[in-house]
């Protein structure tokens, strides 16, 4: 950048301050992660991808930044770039240490070249995703604020504490000089777990002008100043016997990097985890481009390998005329393949015959079937993630009046933490939910971990359910009462009142320990699948899922979670897709709403709320009335469509009938 013009920008009315990076104080190197990256924005004129931030408008009003911003020139000095590569295996290295090594790059378990060389039967495919973003539903937002030397941020993220850590590098600050308030984060998916440039900016602003300082990101910035999971290149080869027992397997995945950092998405651990082969090796390779830094996404690890790795299984039982199914019971791994270590827990065989069972997957047809003028086809695949944990601490405050307070620095995205957590003091305090509160998202809490990697009811949960213990136990040794374990609210106050106290404070923690055992989660997803060949159109018919996942503590919110994650699943394979401009290095289609997105279809028997023509909504009709109360209220209003004789509402015309045209087919489905 040769020089930017901000004067236009500062005459506009209400505008006090334009940061660049000619007047933006030198900032310290904060640790990565929790930062994205080592590079801190606006400390230099160099630009290394298309939407970093060279400078930032401040205002007393919205409406005036946004004009100020549009009003500030640069002059860039054009220069050679790598555009985000295109979906082969070109310029692949190596990733080195930035932070993001969780594991190996490069593992072998047994001699895979001898395997391959030896093996009757051989499959190799290659697998590309394309790169995604989140698109969660609220952008990210910030507001940051300092008061004699104390910096307090209110912050939309998925690790309050991690932000603290970033801003104590930043600014060379003690921990208890940084407050960071995470009340509500809105859907995150990975994309709100670090700390990105529109935090660090919003901190350094604030201290330059003197005043509270928000930043929101628009929808379009997102794209560029928000990560995104990268576009992943993945070559799966598998080696087998006649009867389908797999010999070896060898995995390499490769994913876009930033020029700073390597990000790794770790796709390959699928390989390692999921089937009994004698011979297994994986590497992790990276394509560095000038482009924004990415993420994981829901799903991480073993969810962005597993669908090549399942692909390719799939392709090898129909080589060798198998029942995937089958293929997948042959290499079943009764121990962990890689490690030799036991499961904690595992039934997926259970999964697999009861998904069979329930979906009628024996009974299939052995091809693709006609369903008027759809063909329709059926699948499965397997569902497996590890089980990532971080130490958490919580408090549990029992109150003179029998109820409690839970008190963690955690944060919500939506998943229900609160709710978790509520359940496991009662199930220790023997207390109604609505006796029980919760406090979250305030880095002046006791600390947790960050929301991700589905690890907060497992350490969150924990420390919890052990600060709740802690403060029965106090109870009991002050008191002198003999209180039993979920002892109720009467109990408790009674034993309040002879130890004269008014609260109890219960303290515990969770620290992630080696274990014996090789910690793992798994399921089995069974779906069928229509295609209009004439329309073009897809839709997911049907899915059945059984899964194996230890303990479930709120089976409400996991059914939950569970559907969000074959809905998530049918978009990724399907629809979604972040395209960037080649020439420019710019993203396109930086709004949702241009984007296609997957969405339930409205059930053939829920009735729609109707709109008359002077603009008013009819009630919802009455079903135990048989919608007679419903027809009565249109024909008063003289509104609804028009009723069909009861022949033709007895017999509709099927979708394929000859006399129903295109249009009107694709408007009834």
């Amino acid at each position: 950048m040769r020089a930017i013009d901000t004067d236009a920008a500062l005459a506009v009315r209400g505008v006090t301050h334009v940061l660049t990076h000619a007047n933006v104080p030198k900032l310290g190197v904060p640790p990565v992660p929790p930062a994205f990256s080592v590079r801190v924005p606006m400390q230099d004129d160099e630009i290394h991808y298309e939407g970093e931030p060279i400078a930032a408008v401040l205002a007393q009003a919205l409406e005036a930044a946004e004009h100020a911003a549009s009003l500030v020139r640069a002059g860039i000095e054009a220069a050679p770039f790598s555009a985000h590569p295109g979906g082969d295996r070109a310029v692949a290295v190596v990733p080195r240490e930035s932070g993001y090594l969780s594991y190996e790059t490069d593992a072998e378990h047994g001699d895979v070249e001898r395997a391959f060389a030896g093996a009757p039967v051989r499959h190799s495919a290659m697998y590309v995703q394309p790169s995604r973003h989140h698109n969660p539903m609220e952008p990210s937002a910030t507001l940051a604020e300092w008061h004699d030397g104390t910096l307090t941020m209110v912050d939309a993220t998925q690790w309050s504490y991690g932000v603290r850590m970033v801003m104590c590098g930043l600014f060379d600050l003690a921990p208890e000089q940084v407050r960071v308030r995470s009340p509500h984060t809105g859907g995150g998916f990975g994309c709100k777990g670090l700390v990105y440039p529109h935090q660090i900016i919003a901190a350094v602003a604030a201290r330059v002008s003197g005043h509270p300082v928000r930043i929101a990101l628009t929808r379009a910035q997102m794209y560029s100043m928000a990560p995104y999971q990268p576009q992943l290149v993945q070559t799966v080869s598998l080696a087998a016997s006649d009867d389908g027992r797999l010999t070896a397997i060898d995995h390499e995945s490769i994913n876009v990097t930033s020029v700073d950092e390597d990000f790794v998405e770790y796709a390959t651990l699928a390989s390692r985890t999921t089937y009994a082969a004698p011979a297994i090796r994986v590497r992790q390779r990276v394509q560095r481009a000038d482009v924004n830094l990415g993420t994981a996404m829901r799903a991480p690890l073993e969810g962005a390998g597993l669908w090549a790795l399942g692909s390719a299984m799939n392709e090898l039982a129909a080589q060798l005329q198998i029942d995937p199914i089958d293929l997948r019971l042959a290499n079943y791994a009764d121990v962990h393949p890689f490690t030799g270590q036991p499961w904690s827990s595992k039934k997926l065989r259970e999964c697999y015959e009861e998904g069979a069972r329930a979906f009628g997957w024996r009974r299939r047809p052995n091809a693709p079937e006609r369903d008027g003028s759809w063909l329709v086809g059926q699948g499965m695949a397997d569902c497996a993630m590890g089980t990532i944990r971080f130490g958490s601490s919580a408090q549990v405050r029992l109150r003179a009046d029998g109820r409690a307070v839970i008190q963690s620095g955690t944060q919500d995205i939506g998943t229900g933490i609160v709710t978790v957590l509520t359940q496991v003091a009662c199930e220790v305090l023997g207390l109604k939910p609505a006796q029980v509160s919760c406090e979250i998202g305030d880095t002046a809490l006791p600390e947790a971990g960050p929301t991700f990697g589905s690890s907060s009811t497992m350490g969150v949960g924990a420390a919890a359910m052990a600060a709740a213990k802690d403060a029965l136990k106090q109870l009991r040794d002050r008191s002198g009462h003999t209180v039993r374990e979920a002892p109720g609210a009467e109990a408790i106050t009674a034993a309040m009142a002879a130890a004269g106290a008014q609260e109890v404070v219960g303290a515990g923690s969770f620290t992630p320990q080696e274990s014996e055992y090789a910690l793992h989660t798994f399921g089995a997803i069974f779906v069928e699948i229509g295609f209009d060949p004439e329309l073009g159109i897809l839709r997911l018919r049907r899915a059945v899922g059984r899964y194996s996942v230890g303990r479930i503590v709120n089976p409400r919110m996991a059914r939950a979670q569970i559907l969000g994650g074959i809905v998530w699943g049918w978009g990724k394979a399907t629809m979604e897709a972040s395209r960037q401009d080649e020439r420019l290095g710019r993203w396109l289609s930086q709004e949702p709403r241009r984007r296609r997105a997957a969405r339930q279809r409205r059930h053939p028997l829920r009735p729609r709320r109707r709109v008359h023509r002077r603009g008013r909504r009819a009630r919802e009709p009455d079903r135990r009335q048989g919608h007679r109360r419903d027809r009565r209220h249109r024909r008063r209003r003289g509104g609804g469509r028009r009723r069909l004789p009861r022949d033709r509402q007895a017999h509709p015309r099927p979708p394929d009938h000859p006399r129903q045209s295109r249009l009107a087919r694709r408007r009834r489905l």
